[in-house]
């Protein structure tokens, strides 16, 4: 008998113990050859449901047993526990079938972990502050709101009073809707109760211009926590707002370099307009191009998709008030133009042809051996050539070529699948500037940039000027979401670092690129062209991103969320202008097509640099750029588009690092300049009679 109750007890104890332990069974799917459309489901049995699934897929909310949008060819973990603690981990990987899957696999982790550099945060590693984003309060919105909607609300009854405790569930207001009646509102969280609006008021009118652009205009109350709550990611991750280290890099070199130049950014502004009008081009100076050609061969390179895209994500992601730290950066990011730009005419050097070879390569090595860091400054030369070659197949090619054809596709639906079509045409058009060397490509820049950028700057002003009455809650937006917006746009600190990050992603202040198509400018005085070059970031953030955050504001569609950037932006235009995405597609391709053109030549030179300076090597890297138009147009390469972009970023590093050292010679060439100027001693155009 006692052995026969131990069997029993062993053998339900063992049922038992079956059924704690959880079973899962995995089913990994690859739909289609696209990249990044992987799945991984699971089946759980055992155990004591429910089950909660937390994947390393940030993405993936924690009551979901399926992940998707997987990267093809990487391992996914996911921890399932279930009611009573118990767990199993389980690694899956989705196989990459495509060649372009197993490109995009492979580099993925490149990518993660040049990420991992460039966006480190060294402030949040010494424990200067705690990344960790944190809520004090929790809005609570009209239920059934969206940006898009369409009717008034109003507050018809509180069920609970101003001040008093309140639990998540718990019913709190009626409100009224002219469309949908009567709606009862319950709290979303445990806390005291703060009314925001009384009873009979408004609370939302889509016809109230302010109740558009206010951020957060449908709020009606706001429950403080209990205990401040910890933000998170869907798969349970804390939110974090880093200070991304290369953003510290950019922003901090330009704040040094405007206070070494002594605020040449400012001071220099109404000189630099009459350099780029032509007021000192000497037709005998050495050089090839117009001071003005030179200005737009630049501007061409960073006036792109991140003006129309970028924006709206930053804007997005950080309100209204990321476009004030947007401003800011771009103004002092004029300085890091001036002295990368000046060193790019001083240091460059003209063959016995006339063809010049200047830009960071040479003010690095040459520079710097002047000051005895001859290993340094060859080093660090070579390291930016080899990063600018980079760059310049994928952020200043491939990138431009798939992103122009994903938005005309999207307006035109004849080009769809016909990616290689595209590119090849692309290809052709910007073979036939690029062959031409840097004249042909000043020529075209200097035609295409004035006329994409007026079409742009008309249609933004044309949007606000129709929407001018919103002028008053736009600026009050932007003042009031730059120093004390909610912990849902990430603070100030979030929202200052969104701006920042945007503006020193766009005008390419302190990468060195736009000191390569300076150092073919005609001139015998460097600091003209550095004078000259400190007007792109105005133009390409103090202007052109700033026009663009407007509309999003001025037309209320900063608050829509779950859209795209360059979507976003063209639904923007399009609420005012029904036909202007058409004419949007149309500049997007205009500043791909530009962009292209004027990163050819950087590539170029950094090619040269390192392999030679023969035509035959040019004609080479040539060849392999066209090669990558129709490549980049053809197929996505997500990691691989997305590594080549952050080689722009990474070449600040070497740049910046010389333009430290030489910060001090830039600033006595800057006083001798003044002092020619003063003196005019500085050639000048000869002013036509007035007519008698």
């Amino acid at each position: 008998m006692r052995k026969y109750l131990l069997s029993l007890f062993f053998a339900f104890s063992m049922v038992t113990l079956y059924a704690q332990e959880l079973q899962v069974e995995t089913k990994t799917g690859n739909p289609s050859r696209i990249i990044n459309d992987g799945f991984i489901e699971l089946n759980v049995t055992g155990g004591t449901p429910p089950y909660t699934y937390k994947w390393s897929s940030q993405e993936t909310p924690l009551t979901s047993n399926r992940a998707e949008g997987l990267v093809e060819g990487l391992p996914y973990s996911v921890v399932i526990t279930d009611s009573n603690g118990n767990s199993a981990t389980i690694e899956k990987t989705v196989e990459a079938e495509a060649i372009t899957e197993h490109f995009n696999g492979t580099f993925q982790p490149i990518v993660d972990k040049m990420g991992a550099i460039l966006f480190w945060d060294p402030f949040a590693a010494m424990g200067i502050y705690d990344p960790v984003v944190y809520a004090d309060v929790k809005n609570v919105g009209t239920p059934g709101w969206t940006a898009e909607v369409e009717d008034v609300y109003t507050l018809k009854e509180w069920k609970v009073s101003n001040g008093e405790h309140v639990n998540k569930g718990d019913l709190i207001a009626i409100i009224s809707s002219e469309k949908e009646g009567e709606i009862e509102a319950y709290s979303d969280a445990n806390g005291k109760i703060d009314h925001l609006v009384e009873e009979g008021e408004t609370i939302f009118d889509y016809q109230n211009t302010q109740d558009l652009i206010e951020s957060g205009a449908h709020y009606f109350a706001q429950i403080e926590y209990d205990d401040p709550v910890v933000l998170t990611h869907p798969n349970g991750d804390p939110q974090t707002n880093d200070i991304p280290f290369i953003v510290v890099w950019l922003i901090f070199g330009a704040a040094f370099f405007t206070v070494r130049m002594g605020f040449i950014n400012i001071r220099g502004f109404k000189h630099s307009l009459d350099l780029a009008k032509g007021k000192y081009d000497d037709p005998d100076a050495p050089g090839s191009i117009t001071h003005f050609q030179a200005l737009s061969t630049a501007v061409s390179a960073t006036v792109g998709l991140g003006n129309i895209a970028g924006v709206a994500v930053a804007v997005s992601l950080g309100g209204a008030g990321a476009t004030l730290w947007m401003i800011v950066a771009g103004l002092i990011g004029m300085s890091s133009k001036f002295v990368e730009c000046t060193l790019g005419v001083k240091y460059r050097f003209i063959n016995s042809e006339g063809r010049i070879f200047g830009g960071p390569m040479n003010y690095l090595r040459y520079g710097l051996e002047k000051r005895n860091m001859r290993s340094l400054g060859k080093f660090l030369a070579a390291f930016f050539a080899i990063l600018g070659i980079g760059a310049s197949f994928g952020g200043g090619n491939m990138f431009q070529a798939n992103q122009s054809f994903e938005i005309l596709s999207g307006q035109f639906p004849l080009l769809e699948g016909n990616g290689f079509w595209f590119g090849l045409i692309l290809a052709i058009l910007v073979g036939v500037v690029i062959i031409g060397g840097i004249s042909s490509i000043a020529k075209v820049t200097s035609k295409v940039v004035p006329f994409m950028a007026a079409v742009y700057v008309l249609g933004a002003l044309t949007v606000i000027i129709i929407n001018i009455d919103n002028l008053g809650p736009a600026l009050t937006a932007i003042w009031d979401g730059a120093f004390s917006p909610s912990a849902l746009k990430g603070g100030v600190i979030g929202v200052l670092i969104v701006g920042f990050q945007r503006a020193a992603f766009s005008n390419e202040a302190g990468v060195g690129s736009a000191a390569i198509a300076h150092s073919a400018a005609k001139t015998n005085n460097p600091p003209s062209e550095g004078f000259v070059a400190l007007l792109e970031p105005f133009i390409d953030t103090v202007v052109v991103c700033t026009l663009t955050a407007l509309v999003l504001i001025f037309t209320g569609m900063h608050e829509v969320e779950g859209i795209g950037g360059a979507q976003l932006t063209s639904d923007a235009f399009a609420s005012v202008i029904s036909w202007f995405p058409y004419v949007l597609a149309l500049a997007v391709f205009l500043f791909a097509f530009s962009t292209m053109i004027s990163w050819s030549y950087y590539g170029m030179r950094s090619w040269t640099y390192l392999f030679g300076k023969s035509k035959k090597t040019e004609l080479l890297y040539k060849v392999f750029f066209l090669i990558f138009v129709v490549i980049g147009a053809s197929v996505s390469l997500g990691a691989v588009l997305n590594f080549s972009d952050m080689m722009i970023l990474a070449m600040s590093f070497p740049n910046i690092i010389g333009l430290y050292i030489m910060s001090g010679e830039v600033r006595e060439d800057l006083r001798e300049y003044f002092r020619k100027m003063k003196a005019g001693e500085l050639f000048q155009k000869p002013e036509k009679a007035k007519a008698s």
